[in-house]
């Protein structure tokens, strides 16, 4: 079979065929002359140095030089923009490896789902959890993919200030993983260059850096403001938040919301809202003493087991074909047509929504 590709021996040389078989040509200084003209040192060590060499040597240098400058300044070199995948944990008769977490990463569109209100929660979070214990997991094409889309999102939060708590705490949680990995665990996990890893260490510092100091604006409207809502409505609206951090930064804008944010019975509902089904808090609403401080009680239990996760938007599975995707809910609405190609007769009982740990938990093999 025939060879079609560059010279095995050793691409980007010139050969020659003596007696004695096949030599590399290399090249001195005097045979680098043309028509007694000398190469001066500049011109040699310049950039635009290509005609010095002739042939494979000129080809392999030019593609050399051109792939460089693309690693070296592309933001991203994933242009997938997949709305599903499917999830192969096995090989098949008709399907043979498997998927990984790093594919899903690259291949569903991330960097649109963060310009979604509804998707910016989810995807931070399931970063959050990846940057916690599934980071040297990663392939080199993820791990840089997954940086490229984080400083998205923290450029986001720094023009929208949007939920500036959770990108600090998702940058605060990388940053205790890659002390613990260059410095106790060894480099050895880690795919790449040390130095690179040095430099994304820095740039999360300056990340943070640049949280820590973000000021949100004050915004004048010559309208209605918040301030001026009935005091119904402002219990209204603390009673629909479900972070009890949002409800403690809401009630300092004003003495008369920190009264209604320290009112029991809104507490209480917020334990039993994240906690109902937990022995103790169960234990808590049979018992009818109004003694119990249910602000303290949140927090203490809040030390123990998590909070209920809300999401406005979320990835969906499909049980039927283990495919997982983005609902598109317009799509739906509209044509009353589904995101995935399924084939079963009922899809909308086979759906089921995946949270951030859920999603890694799929990969997970």
């Amino acid at each position: 079979m025939p060879f079609l590709g560059q010279d095995w021996r050793s691409p980007g040389w010139s050969w020659t065929k003596t007696e004695h078989g096949w030599k590399r040509m290399v090249y001195f200084g005097h045979e680098l002359e043309d028509n007694n003209r000398e190469i001066s040192l500049t011109e040699l060590c310049g950039d635009n140095n290509d005609h010095l060499f002739v042939g494979e040597v000129c080809e392999f240098n030019t593609a050399k030089r051109k792939k460089d400058f693309y690693n070296n300044n592309t933001k991203s070199q994933f242009v997938f923009r997949d709305k599903w995948i499917y999830v192969q944990k096995g090989s098949t008769k008709e399907r043979h490896g498997y998927c990984t977490l790093g594919e899903a990463l690259n291949r569903l569109d991330f960097s649109s789902a963060i310009q979604d209100l509804r998707r910016f929660n989810y995807v931070a979070k399931l970063f959050q959890l990846i940057a916690r214990s599934q980071l040297p997991s990663l392939s080199g094409a993820a791990q840089k993919n997954y940086f490229n889309i984080l400083e998205k999102i923290v450029r986001k939060v720094l023009e929208d200030h949007y939920n500036p708590r959770l990108v600090k705490e998702l940058l605060q949680d990388l940053n205790s993983t890659l002390h613990s990995l260059t410095i106790h665990v060894g480099r050895c996990v880690l795919v790449g260059n040390v130095n690179i890893w040095g430099c994304r260490l820095e740039t999360i510092v300056k990340w943070q850096q640049e949280l820590n100091n973000l000021e949100i604006p004050k915004q004048i409207y010559n309208g209605m403001s918040f301030s001026d809502l009935p005091l119904h409505m402002h219990d209204k609206i603390l009673y629909n938040l479900s972070d009890a951090f949002d409800i403690i930064n809401l009630g300092q804008a004003t003495p008369t919301l920190q009264a209604l944010s320290e009112n029991r019975t809104l507490w209480k509902k917020l334990c039993h809202f994240h906690f109902s089904d937990k022995p103790f808090c169960r234990s808590l609403a049979v018992n009818k003493s109004d003694n119990v401080d249910w602000k303290l009680m949140y927090f203490s239990l809040l030390k123990h087991y998590p909070m209920k996760e809300q999401y406005g938007d979320t990835l969906h599975f499909c049980k039927h074909c283990s495919i997982l995707f983005w609902k598109d809910r317009s799509v739906a609405l509209l044509f009353k047509d589904f995101d995935h190609p399924c084939t079963a007769s009922d899809p909308d009982s086979c759906l089921m929504p995946v949270s951030p740990q859920h999603f890694i938990d799929l990969f997970m093999f």
